[in-house]
């Protein structure tokens, strides 16, 4: 039986709402016992008091410092402490846990995940943002720590199975795989149109709207590539992207010999979400099954990097080095915030990430970036003003 003390920031999105479902399975079952110190969330005061009379943690806090008074009235007949605030969602990462979700949406999640890799606990790491924004210091404090990271994103997860961790040298290169997203097969002309509807109705995945955004435009494979690099100690060149529109291999790791090792499952985040929760062991649950023979064949293409070229602009990010991967985050989180609130078209998202990662270039923001959290949190926020001033432009023309 898997037990954990579990803590888990951005416990009311899609992450965080898996991840308490899989433990409530696990419990269910018989093959899991779980303990919950803290649970974070956001605006969504409901969910967030339903989960804490759930699990009953020491703490729930939402990010939002207004909602103080209507989560103590969710929990007033609880013995749950209610706090609000960022350095609440930041003291919260930092109680004892051995197990840590951090799945809090964006650059937001940064401090808290910051926190939470001096814990000394095993850091299941499903913001990417804060392995783009810091990720060498990231992975770095979390091994003084004494901890331990997981990557729960569905891809850099199976690399992490197949990878060879004690001998790194062995593996030639990984291959990230891509849905394609829900135009992969659509014209230029056609997703100039594209409505924020179309872009978040993901063909495979059930994920958060600015996430199902990034999976159109392919920003979340440049994401991810940045990742990929960070955790695995890889170059740009050592990293592909295919895409493979059933989603059923996660990813691949070539080995120097010729051999190539791939994670296979149906689209679902919880397998990951698992794999992180119970390593190094397995966690039974009643997970999706994978029937080879039903699906009949499997595909796969080359990206096409003149429609998507925001996956080309994150490697031209990642060979100008981590600032620039700063820059290329904020930018893109920018644009495509401003696309679902319908202030940007679609195909300007990439056309925001290109200028100001050209601006940012030019004002030497990049060399500004030392190895502190905060010093990522100013360059983000640097780079965040430089895109909101190039989203007012595009505006202002439309």
């Amino acid at each position: 039986m898997i037990r954990r003390r579990v803590s888990v920031l951005g416990s009311t999105g899609s992450v965080g709402c898996s991840t308490l479902e899989l433990m409530a399975a696990a419990e269910t079952a018989g093959t899991g016992a779980f303990e919950v110190e803290a649970l974070t969330g956001g605006a969504n005061i409901a969910r967030l008091a339903e989960q804490a009379r759930r699990w009953r943690p020491k703490i729930a806090v939402t990010a939002d410092p207004a909602r103080l008074d209507e989560l103590r009235a969710a929990l007033r007949d609880t013995e749950v402490e209610a706090a609000a605030g960022p350095n609440a969602v930041v003291e919260a990462a930092t109680r004892p846990a051995d197990w840590i979700m951090a799945s809090i949406v964006g650059a937001a999640g940064l401090r808290s995940t910051w926190a939470a890799a001096g814990a000394g606990a095993t850091l299941a790491l499903a913001n990417k943002e804060s392995l783009v924004c810091c990720g060498p210091q990231l992975l770095e404090r979390v091994r003084q720590s004494g901890g331990r990271l997981i990557p729960v994103d569905s891809e850099h997860s199976a690399i992490f199975q197949v990878f060879p961790h004690q001998a790194p040298e062995q593996a030639a290169k990984v291959v990230l795989t891509a849905s394609g997203g829900p135009f992969r097969a659509s014209s230029m002309a056609d997703m100039a149109s594209v409505t924020p509807e179309r872009a978040v109705a993901h063909p495979n995945w059930s994920m958060g709207a600015k996430i199902s955004v990034d999976s159109a435009t392919l920003a979340n494979k440049g994401l991810e590539t940045i990742e990929a690099a960070y955790l695995f100690g890889l170059s740009p060149a050592q990293i592909d992207v295919v895409v493979h529109p059933e989603s059923i291999i996660h990813s691949m790791v070539e080995y120097i010999d010729g051999s190539t090792l791939a994670q296979l499952g149906p689209p679902d985040m919880k397998t990951p979400i698992a794999c992180a929760l119970a390593w190094p062991d397995r966690l039974a649950w009643p997970a999706p099954r994978l029937d080879l023979a039903a699906l009949g064949r499997l595909t796969f293409e080359a990206p096409d990097l003149e429609r998507f070229p925001a996956l080309r602009l994150a490697r031209e990010a990642l060979a100008a080095g981590e600032a620039m991967t700063t820059v290329f985050n904020a930018a893109n989180e920018v644009a495509a915030l401003a696309f679902l609130d319908r202030r940007l078209g679609f195909l300007n998202i990439a056309a925001v990430v290109a200028d100001t990662l050209d601006r940012a270039t030019a004002s030497g923001m990049g060399s500004r970036l030392n190895d502190a959290c905060d010093a990522a949190l100013a360059v983000d926020a640097e780079a965040r003003s430089l895109a909101q001033g190039i989203v007012e432009r595009f505006a202002k023309a439309a």
